[in-house]
């Protein structure tokens, strides 16, 4: 789900674990992770997104998913966290430096981008179509 390596996920998931972790529903998470792209696209100069059609079908979906797509799906969104938590706190030190920082605000778009549509992808219902358990 990254072009980080499964080490490198494993490592940033564990410390966003051990820091303030998010309470709640999947189905919140999954939200206020398009809060933060929200404030990730202006950061890289994109219009954000509208949260509905598929983004906003997919806490439903999951409803009906089976019990190892519904953990693929948590377990994506936990990578999702790990990145974004420190990849939106170095955007927020760029900025506050006087400098521009469009372009790795862009990177970080992508990476959240290509995440997000694998974790779209394991539920067949929410515009994905998902491999056979």
């Amino acid at each position: 789900m990254s072009a980080l390596p499964p080490n490198q996920m494993r490592s940033m998931r564990q410390t966003a674990a051990s820091e303030s972790r998010p309470t709640g529903s999947l189905a919140q998470r999954w939200r206020d992770l398009h809060a933060s792209a929200a404030l990730l696209a202006k950061a890289a100069d994109l219009t954000p997104e509208a949260f509905e059609g598929k983004l906003a079908a997919f806490p439903d979906a999951l409803g009906g998913a089976s019990e190892w797509q519904r953990d693929l799906a948590e377990r994506g969104i936990d990578d999702i966290d790990a990145m974004m938590r420190p990849g939106l706190s170095a955007l927020s030190t760029i900025n506050a430096r006087g400098n521009d920082a469009s372009a790795p605000a862009m990177a970080l778009w992508r990476e959240f981008h290509h995440a997000r549509e694998a974790i779209l992808a394991t539920i067949p219902s929410a515009g994905g179509t998902a491999p056979h358990a």
